[in-house]
């Protein structure tokens, strides 16, 4: 029965609970380590709040990542080491030199299935659940191996140094910012964010990245008037204008001297009796407030609540009107379309049947991705006309077709040197 023909040093019962014990440790750490480092640091920030002491210790423990890793793997490996040398010593006292091959396969599947595979899945799906279980046995036994795991962070980084590796200079590919939206859009993607939500929460962080000229009213779209029209006809205009605010000029469209507000001017006309020659525009009309069109959506954003307005044209380095912002279009970016009683209703985006979609070529690139759920990039242009041209590094001529960004894009249309109508058709995901 014994090929060796050694006397078994303890009864099989003790020696197998022995063995099923260290596996059991080994699945712990194992099982620990996944699970702390897949844990949601903002589940456990707020479970912190709310007083929960094992939500403070994993915090603690992340705090020190290296020291944590560290002591999961030294127990890891501890109890991985001592269950095979003791299944080999049992073995080979019932088997002879044989048993160390029996015990090399029994120990690998026991090890495998049961203290790395089995403790890693339950952990990668319950890292919070996990987490919070282990917590209080993870902390023990980091303090306890402390000096041990010191003296091997101490020779870890020299050996890293060495080879030329700085720890904690090392940058993200991505930003915050970045990584935010990354996570909420994936989020989306696994159903548990809704699209309407990860818009919000992408156009919220993206005030720091647009600029007002991101999202102006161009000038060749803004409702301006002669100041020296008759009143009357002023009246006229404004009443039949969807905006409060229209901005007057003197001489040439682009010398703005002043913002006239309805409410304003219908009040003067109430005082004045119903009589436009009475009313004085001069005397009504809102002092202009030009920014500039590299100010970014964040800093306008605070600016209009400092200044308690919401209104301000936009000028380029040479002081030339470039178009207008308003509050309105910045919230818009966070929350979406805004339409009131008044406003007229958004145009240039057609869907076809056979899928295509017919864009003029004023349409914001941001409008359309909202709308669509596309992707398009909009770092190098604002419109969609702006991104044919950027890509094909031309004005391209009526009836040209392009692909790109998984679209196919046609010019329909063309004005001198502007693209005015287009057709997107989204090209199938090849396959393989």
């Amino acid at each position: 029965m014994h090929g060796g023909g050694g006397v078994l040093p303890v009864n099989i019962w003790v020696a197998t609970g022995i063995v099923i014990l260290c596996i059991l440790f080994s699945a712990l750490f194992s099982g620990s380590e996944t699970a702390l480092t897949a844990a949601s640091k903002a589940r456990m920030h707020a479970l912190e709040k709310q007083g929960d002491g094992r939500a403070k210790t994993i915090i603690r423990l992340l705090g020190g990542r290296d020291r944590l890793i560290g002591a999961m793997l030294l127990g890891n490996t501890l109890f991985n080491i001592f269950a095979s040398a003791f299944s080999t010593t049992m073995l080979v006292a019932f088997f002879g030199d044989t048993g160390a091959l029996y015990a090399t396969v029994l120990m690998t599947v026991l090890l495998l299935v049961f203290a790395e595979v089995l403790p890693k899945t339950v952990a990668i799906n319950y890292p919070d659940r996990v987490s919070l279980a282990v917590a209080p046995v993870v902390s023990f036994f980091v303090a306890l191996f402390g000096p041990l795991l010191f003296g091997v962070e101490m020779l870890v980084r020299g050996a890293l140094r060495v080879c030329g590796v700085r720890l904690g200079e090392a940058h993200g590919l991505l930003t915050p910012q970045e990584e935010l939206k990354s996570a909420v859009d994936l989020m989306h993607r696994e159903g548990d964010v809704a699209r309407s939500d990860r818009d919000m929460f992408g156009g919220l962080l993206d005030l720091k990245e647009l600029t007002v000229s991101d999202v102006m009213v161009h000038r060749t779209k803004m409702l301006t008037l002669d100041a020296d029209l008759p009143v009357a006809d002023i009246v006229r205009e404004v009443v039949a204008a969807p905006y409060t605010r229209v901005p007057l000029w003197r001489e040439h469209a682009d010398n703005i001297i002043g913002v006239l507000h309805a409410k304003d001017l219908l009040r003067a006309l109430a005082q004045a009796g119903g009589d436009a020659d009475k009313v004085k525009l001069e005397i009504i009309t809102l002092e202009v407030w030009f920014v500039p069109d590299t100010t970014t959506l964040e800093e306008q954003l605070q600016a209009f609540r400092r200044r308690k307005t919401h209104f301000a044209l936009v000028v380029d380095e040479y002081g030339d009107v470039q178009g207008l912002v308003t509050l309105e279009d910045i919230l818009e970016e966070i929350v979406g379309d805004i339409r009131d009683e008044h406003d007229l209703a958004l145009t240039g985006v057609r869907r076809q049947a056979d899928g295509a979609v017919i864009v003029e070529g004023s349409v914001p690139i941001r409008d359309l991705n909202r709308v669509m759920d596309w992707d398009l990039p909009d770092e190098e242009a604002t419109t969609i006309a702006g991104l044919v041209i950027h890509e094909a590094r031309a004005i391209p001529e009526q009836g040209q077709k392009f692909g790109f960004h998984g679209f196919r894009f046609e010019v329909l249309r063309k004005q001198r040197n502007r693209i005015t109508l287009l057709r997107l058709t989204p090209e199938p995901a090849e396959e393989g």
